[in-house]
Parts: C-alpha cells; structure tokens; sequence
C-alpha cells in the first residue's frame, strides 16, 4: 500500500477536523462515531490514530475550529459592514434568524457545545478551549457596540457585550429546542426586540 505523502497527511487532518467540527456541532462531541467523522472524510478508521491520539484529542480540536469560523465569520460581518451599527445588526440578525434555529451544523459553537462542556473538569484541555473561543467571540461582538460612552469603562462596555450575547445564545438555544412551534418564534421575536433588531431578513451564509 503506497505510503501517504506529508502534504496528504496533513490535508487529511483538516479534513477530519473540519467534518468533525460540522457533525459535532449538529449532535454533540459524544453522539458520533469516529467512524462516521473518518468517513465523512473519505478515510477508514484504522487511520484515525496517526491522526489523533484520542477521541478528547479530535474534539479540541474541532471545537476550536468551530470557534475559528465563527470569529472569522463575524469579523466578515464587521468589515463588509457600513458601521460598526449596521454590523450588530447584522451579526443579531443572523443569528436569531430561522436558518439557525432549523440549520444545526452551522449553529453556534456556544449552543452546540456549552452543556457538554460544562460537565468537563475545570482543568480539561476542551474546557480551556471552550473558554478562549467564548472570549474571542464577545470580544468580536463588542467591536460593534464602537468605544465606550463618556464616562463609561471598557469593563462595562464588555459587560453589555455579555449581556447581549448571553441573551442571543439563550434564545437560540431554547428555539432550537422548542422549533417548529409558535413557542420558539416567540422566544426569537422576543430576544430580537430586546435587542433592537425588530425585522428578520435571510442572507444565506
């Protein structure tokens, strides 16, 4: 059997980790097989550990993958944006429109992954990541709520930037559960005027 060159190898691992970070997010770090990520991948899964040394190993690092994308997809938000209040718009918009709440392999990586997460040990390496992408992600958002007010301190201003998020993933995870029912749209247009962003558009991402 011909021996897989360097390059190849390397391709591989960023197409199991990609794929592996796409059914994660649709079903958790412990409903799919490793068969089915090395599949996906078109690869079998004698391969898996030339890879990886673990299964906890491949779900780091496809949690920071997933977080990966999700800052780079805000900061395309941000930098196609007008202002930095047309960008909070439209990062809100996105995310509390109906595609997320029906398309679970492109949701939130703090939906998909937080209650996994919070039954890791403080010190677990997935926690750790966990934690750094959830920073990067407010730390994104609060570019769009601009320099803080006269008076106000950066710390506030992180604050609000909290507050915002921990509402938008709040709603999206209790729409994701209740969807298909006048309850989950509720909960959406509930958030979405506690934000300030009344009217929902679609903009395939």
């Amino acid at each position: 059997m011909p021996r897989v060159s360097r390059q190849q190898s390397k391709l591989n691992r960023i197409s199991i980790v990609e794929n592996a970070a796409r059914l994660f997010r649709e079903r958790g770090f412990r409903n799919i097989p490793l068969s089915e990520v090395m599949s996906s991948s078109g690869l079998t899964l004698g391969g898996f550990y030339g890879h990886f040394e673990s299964r906890e190993a491949l779900a780091n690092e496809a949690c920071r993958h997933a977080f990966e994308q999700a800052i780079a997809f805000w900061k395309r938000l941000i930098d196609e944006a007008p202002d930095r209040r047309t960008a909070r718009r439209d990062i809100i918009d996105d995310y509390l429109s109906p595609k997320r709440v029906m398309k679970s392999d492109s949701t939130c990586p703090v939906v998909a992954f937080a209650s996994e997460v919070a039954q890791e040990a403080d010190d677990s390496i997935i926690h750790k990541t966990f934690s750094e992408g959830l920073n990067g992600l407010v730390d994104t958002y609060m570019e769009t709520l601009g320099c803080p007010p006269h008076g106000a301190t950066q710390k506030a201003q992180k604050q609000q930037a909290l507050l915002e998020y921990s509402v938008m993933t709040g709603a999206l995870t209790l729409a994701r559960a209740a969807r298909n029912t006048e309850l989950s749209e509720e909960v959406v247009l509930s958030a979405r005027n506690f934000l300030g962003v009344t009217a929902i558009t679609e903009d395939p991402a």
